[in-house]
C-alpha cells in the first residue's frame, strides 16, 4: 500500500487558467471549470439555498425568506438557472427530483425526463448503412430533441406541495430577462468554446454572439425578452402555456424545420407528456439510508451499488490518502458500470432486477471480486447475474453521456428538502432556441445501437420512452430524518462524484465544504480518469503499479450539499462552477 505523501483533501488548489485536459470523451470538448479554491462553508439556522449561480440562489432565497417553501424555491432557482445558466438546464429540458416532506415525513421522487417522440424509431441514430451515427452529428439540430419536462415536473410539484401563489414565483426570472443580467465568466467561456455549433442556427447565433460574429463577452448585460414573455405565459396560464398552444408550436416548428438534421417531436408528444412519481431507490451505508432517483436514472442504483460493495471494506481505516482505497472505489464503480449498461432503463418499457442489483446478497458477491491488491484484470469485469423478477436477457449498451447538467438543493424552515438535477444534456443542448430558451438533445443518451449480437439492448430508442441517465440526486436519511441533500452534473462521471462524495462524508468525515471540493478519481470503464492539477495527481503512479491506464484531466463536477444538523443547516458548493449556498 502507498499513501500519498501530501494529505489528499489539502491538495485542492488548481492553478488558475485554461483547463489542463480534456475530461470524459476526446471527440467532444465539456464545459470548462473555474479554477479549484477551497469552497466556503455556510452555516444557518432556518433555510438554506446551494446552487451552481449566485442569482439562482438568491432567487431562492428570496422565495423562502418571504415564507415560500422548498417547492416554492425549486421553481424560482430553476427558472433563473435555464437564463443564467443556459448551457446546462432550463424550460427545454428535464429533471429528476428527490424530495422529502416533513409534513408527512415521506421521501418520495418525480421523473421530469423528456420522452421520445411518438415517431420515434429504433433507426433514430443510424446512419443509411444501419451504423450509428456520430455523435455531434446527432446532437446538433432537431433530431436529437425529447418532449421537455421540467415545466410540467415544477407545475405538479408545485399543486402538490407548494405554498406560494404559482404565478409569483417567476418574478425573479422575469426581472433578470427583461431588465439584463451580467454574463458570467464561465458562461462567456463556454459560448467562445462552442464556436461553429452554436452560430449554426439563428436563434442561439442571435443570442449568444454580436453582429459580428464575435461571442458574448463576460460582463456584459445581456437581455432576454422573449425568455420572459415564455415565463409570463407559464406564470399566467400554467404550463399548458407551455405544452399547447403558441410556445408548443414555436418548439415543434424549430425541431422539424432545423436545416440538416430535422426531428420528429409534435404537439401530440408535448400535450400528453406527463411527470411520474416514483418510489426511492434506497440502499444502507454505514447505518445510513442513502436515497436517490431510480430507473429511468442509472444514479441511484449505480451510487447504491458502489456503496453496497465498499461496505465490506474499512475504508475508514485505509482512509483517503492510501491508493488501496482508491482501487477498491474504482474498481466498485467499474462493476457497478458494467452492470448498468446491461440492465438499466426506463422500466415503464422494459424490466430491470432493481432489487436483485441492490440486494445486500449481490453486492457482498460482486464484493468479493475486490479482494486483492490490484487492478481487476478486465476480463473480470463483466455484468452479474442478479436476481430477476423477471427473466429476461439484454445486450450491452452503447449510450454517449457527456457532462453538462446542473444540480441544487434547498432545505425549508419546516424542514422540507429538495434535491433536484436538472439539464438539457449536452452543453448548449440541440443547438437550437426558442422563445428564449435552448431544447435539450436528450435523445442522444439513448443506445445508439439496438442490439448486441442479436440480443435487444434495454436501452434502445422506442416512441415514449424516457432515456437513460446518470443524474443521481440524493437524500440521506438517518433514523427516518433526513441528514444529507447532495448531487452533481457532470455526465456519467456524476454517479463517481456523489459516490465518492458519499464516502468522504461517511467513511472519512469530511465536512460538507470538503466533500464538495476533494479532488477527484474516477473509473468506469477501466481507465482511472484522475483530476489534474490536484493532489490526486500524486496518486497516479501508484495506481499504474497496481495496473490501472491513468489520464489526468479536467473534471467537472459541480457538487450542491446541504447537511441537515442538530444545530441548524451547513451548506457549500463545487467551487469548480460559479455557485453558492445562501439562506438565513
Amino acid at each position: 500500500m502507498m499513501p500519498l505523501v501530501v494529505p489528499f483533501a489539502a491538495g485542492l488548489a488548481l492553478a488558475a487558467g485554461p483547463s489542463l485536459a480534456q475530461q470524459a470523451s476526446d471527440t467532444v470538448a465539456p464545459e470548462k471549470a473555474t479554477a479549484i479554491v477551497t469552497a466556503k462553508r455556510v452555516e444557518t439556522g432556518s433555510f438554506m439555498v446551494a446552487a451552481a449561480n449566485p442569482l439562482a440562489a438568491e432567487a431562492g432565497r428570496r422565495i423562502l425568506e418571504r415564507g415560500g417553501n422548498a417547492i416554492d424555491a425549486l421553481v424560482a432557482v430553476q427558472t433563473v438557472l435555464g437564463l443564467v445558466e443556459p448551457q446546462s438546464s432550463g424550460l427545454g429540458g428535464g429533471a429528476f427530483l428527490v424530495y422529502y416532506d416533513a409534513a408527512s415525513k415521506t421521501l418520495t421522487t418525480f421523473d421530469g425526463r423528456e420522452t421520445a417522440p411518438m415517431a420515434a424509431t429504433p433507426q433514430l441514430f443510424l446512419d443509411d448503412k444501419g451504423q450509428p451515427l456520430k455523435f455531434m452529428d446527432a446532437v446538433v439540430g432537431g433530431r436529437s430533441v425529447g418532449t421537455p419536462g421540467t415545466v410540467r415536473l415544477m407545475e405538479d410539484v408545485h399543486k402538490r406541495f407548494g405554498q406560494l401563489a404559482w404565478a409569483d414565483l417567476f418574478a425573479p426570472a422575469e426581472e433578470l430577462a427583461r431588465d439584463g443580467f451580467a454574463v458570467s465568466p464561465r458562461l462567456a467561456a463556454l459560448v467562445a468554446g462552442e464556436g461553429d455549433k452554436l452560430k449554426r442556427y439563428a436563434g442561439p447565433r442571435g443570442y449568444f454572439f454580436g453582429p459580428d460574429g464575435a461571442p458574448l463577452k463576460a460582463g456584459t448585460i445581456l437581455r432576454n425578452p422573449d425568455y420572459a414573455a415564455t415565463l409570463d405565459a407559464i406564470a399566467r396560464d400554467s404550463a399548458d402555456a407551455f405544452y399547447t398552444g403558441p410556445i408548443a408550436e414555436a418548439i415543434v416548428k424549430t425541431v422539424r424545420e432545423a436545416e440538416g438534421n430535422p426531428g420528429v417531436l409534435s404537439l401530440t408528444d408535448l400535450a400528453q407528456y406527463t411527470t411520474k412519481e416514483r418510489p426511492p431507490v434506497c440502499v444502507t451505508y454505514r447505518a445510513l439510508d442513502v436515497c436517490g432517483m431510480g430507473p429511468p436514472s442509472s444514479g441511484a442504483v449505480a451510487v447504491g451499488q458502489m456503496l453496497g460493495m465498499l461496505e465490506n471494506f474499512d475504508l475508514k481505516g485505509l482512509g483517503p490518502d492510501n491508493v488501496q482505497s482508491w482501487r477498491l472505489i474504482g474498481d466498485a464503480q467499474r462493476l457497478a458500470f458494467a452492470d448498468r449498461e446491461r440492465y438499466l432503463a426506463d422500466t415503464d418499457f422494459v424490466p430491470s432486477p432493481i432489487k436483485g442489483l441492490i440486494s445486500k446478497d449481490y453486492l457482498g458477491e460482486r464484493a468479493r471480486l475486490l479482494d486483492g491488491d490490484k487492478a481487476l484484470p478486465a476480463d473480470q469485469v463483466k455484468a452479474g447475474e442478479p436476481t430477476w423478477d423477471h427473466a429476461l436477457l439484454f445486450g450491452r449498451d452503447a449510450a454517449i453521456e457527456l457532462p453538462s447538467t446542473s444540480h441544487f438543493v434547498i432545505v425549508d424552515k419546516a424542514g422540507n428538502v429538495v434535491s433536484m438535477t436538472t439539464t438539457i444534456e449536452n452543453g448548449f443542448g440541440s443547438r437550437l432556441m426558442t422563445g428564449g430558451f435552448l431544447l435539450n438533445n436528450e435523445l442522444t443518451d439513448f443506445s445508439f445501437k439496438t442490439h448486441d449480437k442479436g440480443v435487444p439492448v434495454a436501452n434502445r430508442v422506442e416512441p415514449g420512452k424516457r432515456p437513460r441517465s446518470s443524474m443521481a440526486p440524493t437524500i440521506v436519511m438517518k433514523d427516518g430524518k433526513p441528514l444529507l441533500a447532495i448531487g452533481s452534473p457532470g455526465g456519467s462521471q456524476i454517479i463517481g462524484y456523489v459516490a465518492q462524495a458519499l464516502v468522504a462524508y461517511v467513511d472519512w468525515n469530511m465536512p460538507v465544504e470538503q466533500i464538495v471540493a476533494q479532488p477527484h478519481l474516477i473509473n468506469r470503464f477501466g481507465r482511472y480518469d484522475i483530476e489534474a492539477g490536484t493532489a490526486a495527481e500524486r496518486l497516479a503512479e501508484p495506481l499504474k503499479a497496481l495496473g490501472y491506464e491513468v489520464k489526468a484531466g479536467e473534471m467537472n463536477s459541480g457538487l450542491q450539499a446541504i447537511e441537515i444538523t442538530s444545530g441548524g443547516l451547513a451548506g457549500s458548493a463545487d467551487p469548480r462552477r460559479e455557485g453558492v449556498a445562501v439562506g438565513e
